[in-house]
């Protein structure tokens, strides 16, 4: 099992910066790929936004955060972050990690075994 806690999140106004933390426990963090998936209000279906690779060696993020967003880790603290700058309102929404024992992050959801709980973004006008 491992466990995944969000943490970061907030209100921001447009063009502001946050950066959310994950921090995970249970088993060895560096044998697993994260993510970062987001779902925004009114229903929308939960998004890829970002993936790092085991080693961090590898990232990949969703066009619409290409350039603004920066994932990394450190997995002596067991930790992935998410760097977001040039916050936009449509940014808006509950960001959740993931966690996938894999090399590489898939950008489908349904493929991790591990999530957070989440953490609220919200980016005014």
């Amino acid at each position: 099992q491992v466990q995944l806690v969000e943490s970061g999140g907030g209100l921001v106004q447009a063009g502001g910066s946050l950066r959310l933390s994950c921090a995970a426990s249970g088993r060895t963090f560096s044998n697993y790929a994260m993510g970062w998936f987001r779902q925004a209000p009114g229903g929308k279906e939960r998004e890829f936004v970002a993936g790092i690779s085991w080693r961090g060696l590898s990232t990949y993020y969703a066009d619409s955060v290409k350039g603004r967003f920066t994932i990394s880790r450190d997995n002596a603290k067991s930790t992935v972050y998410l760097q977001m700058n040039s916050l936009k309102p449509e940014d808006t929404a509950v960001y959740y990690c993931a966690a996938d024992e894999q090399i590489l992050p898939p950008r489908t959801g349904a493929e991790y075994d591990y999530w957070g709980q989440g953490t609220q973004v919200t980016v005014s006008s």
